[in-house]
């Protein structure tokens, strides 16, 4: 009898062993409830991002040109300068960007670029206000560009979902 009482005994046993009460790994975690995780995110340090409104890639990403006239060219020595968060494309120029930083005045970012069966290094800083950017070409001695926003073409804006 006392072997069938260890029996039923380890029986359930290795029942109490089973999987623990976890989720699937599709179904969300349950939110984590410390003090840690009810704090407010940190502040940023000064002069980076907390003055900048509207901050981030959205505010230099898009097509810029220095004469507005331009936003209608798709080619030639006239056409706007288009950039995304890994492209900076021109006339006569191809730039991958390698990298991006977040300076006091806006970004400052380091190009790899191509025009005219040459290569270079570019480092350029972008300030935007409104919709106005101040492309600086640092390694070029500073030299200043100021350029407008292009809008975005109808068909374009279309397909982009409201927020």
């Amino acid at each position: 009898m006392t072997v069938n009482r260890l029996a039923v005994l380890a029986v359930f046993l290795l029942a109490a062993c089973g999987p623990a009460d976890t989720n699937a790994p599709t179904d969300p975690a349950a939110p984590i409830d410390t003090p840690e995780a009810d704090a407010p995110p940190p502040t940023p340090p000064p002069g980076v991002g907390s003055i900048m409104p509207g901050s981030g890639p959205q505010t230099f990403v898009g097509r810029w040109a220095a004469n507005a006239g331009w936003c209608a060219n798709p080619q030639g020595p006239e056409r706007p300068i288009e950039i995304t968060t890994t492209r900076f494309e021109g006339y006569e120029n191809s730039c991958g960007i390698l990298s991006i930083s977040q300076v006091s005045d806006g970004y400052e970012a380091v190009l790899a670029c191509a025009a005219e069966g040459q290569t270079s290094s570019e480092r350029i800083r972008m300030a935007v206000h409104g919709e106005s950017m101040r492309l600086t070409w640092l390694n070029r001695n500073n030299a200043v560009i100021s350029l407008a926003r292009c809008p975005v073409p109808a068909a374009a804006s279309a397909a982009v979902p409201a927020p």
